[in-house]
């Protein structure tokens, strides 16, 4: 009966294990043409948006100290010095949900939608009122991009500048694999709080004359698999499963024999 009891053991496992693997289980994003495509303008320009976080030093070339109480940073105790360095240890502003930040001397200053550039001259203008000829540096600290599916290491990257492309952001994922669709990249984008996509094609130089060809904060990039990938995993899934369920058959029967021979 133990004899019997592993054969049926067996039979419940290959049962498992025979479903067949269907191309929609491959695919990522299958309805993402049920969207309504939204018209996305050809801006080169990242500007900022809500949840941003913006790192912001101000400094003056003849006296560091005037630009102190414009800098938001931490306490200068914690480092056990007796001056604050405005290039060290500054905290980022964070985009809060109306579009502003807190900007020390200067209040609530509504930025979202202005670009780096834009919001460095606004800062600077309001500035010279209290520091002679002040120098403002402005980036993005949580710049990061998404790329999945048909690359080497998928994954969230930090970008090093607000100018990436799409082929910088893939070949920090270990570039495409063999297996990877090369016209059918899928570019995901919020714009003005509405996710938008686009297909973009590799194979094509038209690329880079495209509003897509340099990324935003948050974009995620979808590669999927070529069709000979899908066909190939498909038909090895058919194949395993036919084996599976005709292992499956014979050990029921078998078992189904044995145990009438047990009964007898």
């Amino acid at each position: 009966m133990n004899y019997n009891r592993f054969l049926l053991l067996i039979a419940v496992v290959c049962v498992v294990f025979s479903s067949c693997t269907s191309p929609k289980e491959i695919l990522y994003f299958q309805d993402i043409n049920e969207l309504e495509m939204k018209k996305i303008e050809a801006e080169y320009i990242t500007k900022i948006k809500k949840d941003d976080l913006l790192s912001i030093v101000v400094t003056c070339s003849s006296d560091k100290t005037v630009a102190q109480p414009f800098n938001l940073t931490l306490s200068d105790n914690l480092y056990g010095g007796s001056s604050i360095d405005p290039t060290k240890s500054v905290i980022p502003y964070l985009v809060d949900s109306y579009g502003k930040i807190d900007f020390p001397g200067l209040g609530l200053i509504y930025v979202e939608g202005l670009t780096r550039t834009e919001l460095t001259e606004y800062i600077k203008k309001k500035l010279s009122a209290y520091i002679k000829d002040p120098i403002v540096s402005i980036s993005f600290t949580n710049y990061k991009i998404t790329v999945l599916g048909e690359v080497k290491a998928p994954g969230t990257y930090t970008m090093p500048s607000e100018r990436t492309t799409i082929l910088q952001a893939l070949g920090m994922a270990g570039d495409l694999a063999i297996t990877a669709q090369r016209d059918g990249i899928i570019l995901i984008r919020e714009v003005n709080g509405v996710q938008t996509h686009t297909n973009i094609d590799l194979k094509s130089a038209d690329i880079m004359n495209s509003p897509y060809f340099y990324l935003h904060q948050n974009d995620v990039i979808y590669v999927p698999p070529s069709s000979s990938r899908i066909a190939q995993g498909t038909t090895a899934a058919t194949i395993w499963s036919m084996a599976l369920s005709s292992v499956t058959t014979i050990v029921a029967v078998l078992a189904l024999i044995l145990s009438n021979v047990n009964n007898q």
